[in-house]
C-alpha cells in the first residue's frame, strides 16, 4: 500500500529525532460525527485538544419512528471542518475517525452518490422486519444496521444487481476523506451492525442470507488502530490510522483500558461502557441485567471486549424542561434552578421519555413525575429531573456489575451533562462512587486520537494512553440516597404502553 510505505518512511524519520522534538511536532486530526453534527479537532501528545470546528447536521423525522439524515451534507461538513482545523493547525501526522454507530448509508460505488437517505440509529421503521426475523431464529434490534441496510437495498436495488456500497458513518467518512479509495470499517463498528458473528470473527452468513445482503456491498473490517490508507481529500494526504464507534472511542478516550474500568457518557441518552479485557461476556446477546457485549477495540488483530448498558433518556430530559414545558431557558440554567433547594421534597422523576433501557428494556415505559404536593415548586421539579437521570446512571452501574461480576471503582464521565455540577453531585451520591470528570466534554475526540496516534508512534500503547489521561475534577459522594424509593418510582413508569412493553429484541 502506497500510503503505508509513505507512513513508514515518515515514522522512521520521527524515531530518529530527539524525543522532545518528536513531542512538539506530532499531532492527530480527529473527525467526530455525532447524531446532530460533525466536529474536527487537532489533538497533541499531551492530550490537549485544539482548533475545534463544528458544523450542525441535524437528522429529520419525516414520519413517526423515522429518523433520516443527508449523507452528502454530512460528507461536505466533514471535509469543511477538517479543512478549517488544518488551516489553523498546519500539517498533521494521522487522522482518527469517531462516529455515531449503526446509522446506515448505501451509495453507488462508481459515482459515490448515496442511493437513498441515511437512516439514523434511532430509526424504528424496520420493527416489523425484526419481528419477522425472530420467527426465523435471527435476533436483531431495529436500532442496529442490519434491517436498515435491507430496507435501503430493497428501495434502491430490489434485484440486488447494482454495484453498491454499505457503510456505517465511519465507513462513509473514510470513503469521503480518501476520495473513494477506502471502503472500510473497524471491528468496534462492524460488531454492532447486527450482521457480525458474536465472536468477532467475520460477517454472519445466515443473517446476510436472510436479509439478502450481497457480501460485495460490505466494507473490509480493519483494526481500530492502524494505518489503512491516505486521506487524499486533505492537505498533505495524512494517513487514516484510527477508527472507532463513539462509545468505544469515549471509553479509551477516558483512559479506561484495564478490566473493570468504566465510563458513562451523558448526552441525549446515556451509555455506560466497561472494559473487560481479553474475556468476552458469556451471554450471547444480552445479559440478565440488560447489558450487551461489545468489541471495545481491536489492535494488532487482538480484540479487547467490553459490555454496554443504555439509558434512552438523559440530556433529553433537560431539553424537555427547556424546549417543551419552558421550565428553564437553557440547559445550563437547570443547575442554578435545582441548587435553590436542598432536596426534591420526595418528588421523583423517571426519565423514560422514549422507553426504558437497561435493566428493564421496556419500550412501553414512559416518563413519570411522582410525589408532588402543593408545596412543590420549580426548583424541586428541576432537581428531580437531574436526580432521576443520576439514578438511572446508578442503575447502569448496578447492571454492569451484575452482568460481569466485576466491581466498578471510580466512575469516569463525559458528555454535555458532565458540565452540570448539581447533576454530577447527584450521580456521585446515587452511585456512592467517586466521579472523575473528563478533561474534555466529548471524550470521543480523545479516543479517536489515541487510536490513530498509537498507530504512528505518538503514544506507545494503551498503557501510555492511560498515563496521559487525567480528570479535570473529582466529585465525591456527599450523602446517601434512598434507592428503594427510586425503585418504587421506576416501577410506576414501566408497562405504561403494554403493546410496546411486550416487544423484546
Amino acid at each position: 500500500m502506497a500510503g503505508a510505505g509513505r507512513h513508514d518512511r515518515w515514522l522512521g524519520c520521527q524515531l530518529a529525532s530527539a524525543a522532545d522534538a518528536h513531542f512538539t511536532t506530532v499531532s492527530v486530526l480527529v473527525v467526530d460525527v455525532g447524531t446532530s453534527g460533525v466536529r474536527a479537532a487537532v489533538v497533541r501528545p499531551d492530550a490537549s485538544v485544539e482548533h475545534v470546528h463544528y458544523r450542525e447536521v441535524l437528522p429529520s423525522t419525516p414520519a413517526p419512528g423515522f429518523v433520516e439524515f443527508d449523507a452528502r451534507e454530512m460528507a461536505d461538513a466533514a471535509l469543511d471542518v477538517a479543512a478549517a482545523a488544518l488551516a489553523e493547525a498546519g500539517a498533521v501526522d494521522a487522522v482518527g475517525i469517531a462516529d455515531q454507530r449503526s446509522s446506515t448509508i448505501v451509495w453507488d460505488r462508481a459515482t459515490g452518490e448515496p442511493v437513498g437517505p441515511g437512516v439514523g440509529w434511532q430509526d424504528l421503521r424496520t420493527v416489523g422486519m425484526c419481528l419477522g426475523l425472530q420467527a426465523q431464529g435471527i435476533r436483531v434490534a431495529p436500532n442496529v444496521s442490519a434491517t436498515k441496510l435491507a430496507f435501503l437495498l430493497d428501495m434502491a436495488d430490489s434485484e440486488r444487481t447494482r454495484d453498491l456500497c454499505f457503510g456505517t458513518v465511519d465507513t462513509w467518512v473514510a470513503w469521503t476523506l480518501s476520495k473513494g479509495s477506502l471502503h472500510v470499517t473497524d471491528l468496534s463498528n462492524a460488531a454492532v451492525t447486527g450482521m457480525f458473528r458474536s465472536d468477532g470473527s467475520d460477517w454472519s452468513e445466515p443473517t446476510l442470507e436472510a436479509l439478502r445482503v450481497p457480501p460485495s456491498v460490505l466494507p473490509t473490517v480493519v483494526d481500530s488502530s492502524g494505518v489503512v490508507g491516505e486521506a487524499l481529500a486533505l492537505p498533505g494526504s495524512p494517513p487514516i490510522a484510527g477508527i472507532a464507534g463513539d462509545q468505544q472511542a469515549s471509553l479509551i478516550g477516558q483512559g479506561c483500558v484495564r478490566p473493570g474500568q468504566a465510563k458513562i457518557t451523558f448526552g441525549t441518552g446515556g451509555m455506560l461502557d466497561l472494559c473487560l479485557g481479553d474475556r468476552r461476556p458469556a451471554f450471547e446477546m444480552r445479559g440478565e441485567a440488560g447489558c450487551f457485549p461489545i468489541v471495545a477495540w481491536r489492535i494488532g488483530g487482538h480484540i479487547t471486549w467490553g459490555i454496554e448498558a443504555f439509558m434512552l433518556t438523559a440530556g433529553q430530559a433537560v431539553e424537555w424542561l427547556r424546549d417543551d414545558i419552558g421550565v428553564i431557558s437553557s440547559s445550563a440554567e437547570s443547575a442554578h434552578v435545582a441548587a435553590r433547594c436542598d432536596n426534591t421534597g420526595d418528588v421523583w422523576f423517571v426519565p423514560a421519555l422514549l422507553g426504558m433501557g437497561t435493566p428493564a428494556w421496556d419500550f412501553g415505559a414512559r416518563g413519570t413525575l411522582v410525589g408532588m404536593t402543593r408545596g412543590t415548586g420549580r426548583p424541586e421539579v428541576v432537581r428531580a429531573v437531574l436526580e432521576g437521570v443520576a439514578h438511572r446512571g446508578a442503575d447502569l452501574v448496578d447492571a454492569a456489575e451484575a452482568d460481569t461480576g466485576m466491581s466498578i471503582g471510580a466512575l469516569r464521565v463525559d458528555g454535555g451533562m458532565s458540565a452540570n455540577p448539581v447533576f454530577v453531585q447527584a450521580l456521585a451520591d446515587a452511585t456512592q462512587r467517586s466521579v472523575e470528570l473528563s478533561p474534555v466534554t466529548e471524550a470521543t475526540t480523545l479516543g479517536a486520537a489515541f487510536l490513530a496516534g498509537m498507530a504512528v508512534g505518538v503514544w506507545k500503547n494503551t498503557d501510555d494512553v492511560a498515563r496521559v489521561w487525567s480528570p479535570r475534577a473529582v466529585v465525591e459522594p456527599a450523602r446517601h440516597t434512598d434507592r428503594e424509593r427510586w425503585y418504587a418510582a421506576r416501577e410506576r413508569a414501566q408497562g405504561w404502553v403494554p403493546e410496546l412493553s411486550s416487544l423484546d429484541f
